[in-house]
């Protein structure tokens, strides 16, 4: 759900959906995602299934859960730091300005960079595919696990590119809900990203303390 939060890949698919390209680009860019977050879990829980799993929580998986949760409050304590000040205008990131004309190709290269290169969606799915690798579970139920947890990931990206394919509203609604929806995660992109960060590096942080001193 900290993956499926993030406001800047609802942000991109809508008005990939809204451009020239539209459903083209959108489901292009929902692919990309798909897929980059895929590999990532599934190649976190093969080699985390590799190791040492003895236990019901092997003691690096404790030393990880640290690690990842003192990044994200540290990604955290940024972000604060940069967050706008009263009177100031919140500017979005320069390449949601031109996403919209992005090929689809280009938007699927941009979906998966969003997982790949951004700090916060990288180090939850690494700790997600950490779960899934430790957890006392066959090969079959762990490909479920990491096919549901991938499919929750996504969400912030499959809604809104389902509302256009299914027609859930009118034309004209459709472009008014998803638009909506673009300009709410345009403004409040930064102050969701700092409560999943902190929030879920404070759960991190706690249960590897508690596992680590028990």
């Amino acid at each position: 759900m900290g993956i499926a939060l993030g406001p800047l890949p609802l942000a991109g698919v809508i008005m990939l959906l809204a451009g020239p390209r539209g459903r083209v680009g959108g489901a292009a860019f929902v692919l990309g995602w798909v897929v980059a977050l895929s590999a990532v879990c599934s190649v976190v829980v093969l080699v985390g299934s590799g190791l040492d799993t003895a236990g019901p929580h092997p003691p690096w998986s404790y030393w990880l859960e640290l690690a990842l949760g003192g990044a994200l409050l540290v990604l955290g304590a940024v972000l604060w730091r940069a967050r706008p000040r009263e009177g100031q205008v919140h500017r979005p990131p320069t390449w949601m300005r031109s996403v919209d004309l992005l090929t689809p190709a280009k938007a699927a290269g941009l979906a998966a960079t969003l997982v790949l290169a951004d700090p916060k969606n990288l180090a939850l799915a690494v700790g997600g595919g950490i779960s899934v690798a430790i957890a006392s579970a066959d090969g079959r139920a762990k490909t479920v696990a990491v096919v549901l947890m991938v499919l929750v990931g996504s969400l912030g990206t499959l809604v809104p590119l389902a509302v256009h394919l299914l027609g859930l509203f009118d034309g004209t609604r459709s472009a008014k809900v998803l638009g909506e929806w673009k300009a709410w995660a345009s403004v409040h992109s930064s102050a969701i990203t700092l409560v999943v960060l902190i929030v879920l590096g404070t759960e991190y942080v706690g249960a590897a303390i508690s596992g680590l001193t028990v």
